[in-house]
């Protein structure tokens, strides 16, 4: 009859096991942590199978950007015209004999910055929306996956837009979803004088501050996590005559919603206003100029909330207190 182990053997194959877990943890978090935070592969055929507006009834311009690394990123261009094919469209006057690119130039423009999942064509469906419904020029890209080049690949997109020779005197409003939204508050904070507005959802104060939640195995190891696209700290270098537009899904799985009521004291006390409610669609906060807004969704989740009840008439609003001075 073989004999049982020791408790002493049994204790150091315990604390080998555990010692050998953890190893495996630190090294997943900080040498894989690119994969985990920018799963370009997820969906399945995200890096094959992209779509492109015209999937969707929309003229584009397939526009490759170099960056100032060498890298060419895919983006889509949606300039406007003067009358579009599509009976939802809204109607917005121009003036005899002008033309699709000097109309265009009086629209304003989004910059689109999307979730960590899937391709920038999975957003046309939002795109549509920003170009038919608002007319505005809309500029989607795909960045790459690390913090270091995704700031160059937004800032390669925002550069090309302020040296249009049609659009580069249009306001400029950044929209960005989840690691999107921090994209955008980043290069808003580096870039306050071209950028008109943001619109963020679902987005968070920092990654460390939301491993916990994301991956709740590797939580304690939270401190390893290089990518910090630390929002908060970078909200306060945003002028306070910046609007911002905030939308938050209540039931967000991977964001729980105090990251985003965070940020929205952060960006009132950057106001200079003391936000007032809890920022329920029925108690609508103004702070600073009165155009900046914080919006929760209850129905919303991390991925379902632009299709929540109010969240695009929000939206719409936000945009059109944009040309009201």
């Amino acid at each position: 009859m073989p004999s049982l182990p020791s408790l002493e053997s049994f204790a150091k194959g315990t604390v080998a096991t555990v010692a050998g877990v953890a190893t495996l943890g630190c090294g997943l978090l900080y040498y894989g942590q690119n994969y985990l935070i920018y799963p370009s592969a997820f969906p399945p055929g995200s890096r094959t199978e992209v779509p492109v507006p015209t999937d969707f009834g929309l003229e584009y311009q397939d526009l490759p950007l170099v960056t100032e690394d060498g890298f060419t990123l895919r983006c889509y261009l949606l300039m406007q015209r003067t009358e579009i094919s599509n009976s939802h469209a809204a109607r917005v006057d121009y003036a005899d004999q002008q033309t699709h690119e000097e109309f265009a130039s009086t629209r304003p423009t989004v910059l689109m910055f999307h979730g960590n999942g899937g391709n920038h064509g999975h957003r046309i469906p939002l795109a549509k929306v920003f170009y038919v419904k608002m007319r505005c020029n809309v500029l989607m890209l795909s960045y790459r996956g690390c913090a270091f080049c995704i700031r160059i690949d937004a800032q390669t997109a925002l550069d090309y837009l302020a040296s249009h020779p049609y659009l580069k005197n249009t306001p400029v409003i950044l929209y960005g979803q989840s690691i999107g939204g921090a994209v955008a508050i980043d290069l808003a904070s580096r870039n306050s004088s071209k950028i008109a507005a943001l619109i963020l959802e679902n987005t968070f104060t920092n990654l460390p501050r939301l491993v916990p939640k994301a991956l709740p195995l590797l939580g304690p190891l939270s401190f390893l996590c290089h990518q910090k696209w630390d929002s908060a700290s970078k909200i306060p270098l945003i002028p306070r005559s910046m609007p911002i537009l905030m939308l938050s899904g209540v039931r967000d799985e991977v964001v729980p919603r105090e990251h985003m009521q965070e940020l929205w004291q952060i960006a009132s006390r950057r106001q200079g206003t003391k936000s007032s409610g809890t920022g329920n669609k029925s108690d609508i906060s103004e702070v600073g100029n009165g155009k900046s807004r914080f919006l929760e969704f209850e129905g919303g989740h991390h991925n379902d909330t632009c299709v929540q009840q109010g969240y695009w008439t929000a939206v719409a609003d936000f945009m059109t207190s944009l040309s009201r001075h």
